[in-house]
């Protein structure tokens, strides 16, 4: 699996995740799929993402 999939992949996970937890749990979650939305924003206009540098670090191209 290659790191964009890898990115793309807990980026999903992250809305999916965070939009259960925002129904079921408390709404204040949908904060965090704000934070998300607002990553891949800037991660598109900047193209750093912080989670590729982490990737990268651990050894995966």
């Amino acid at each position: 699996m290659k790191i964009n999939d890898i990115i793309r992949l807990v980026a999903g996970l992250f809305v999916i995740i965070s939009v259960a937890l925002g129904y079921y749990v408390n709404e204040l979650w949908f904060l965090f799929t704000l934070f998300v939305g607002l990553n891949l924003f800037q991660s598109s206009l900047t193209k750093w993402c912080l989670l590729e540098s982490m990737l990268k670090k651990a050894g995966l191209e």
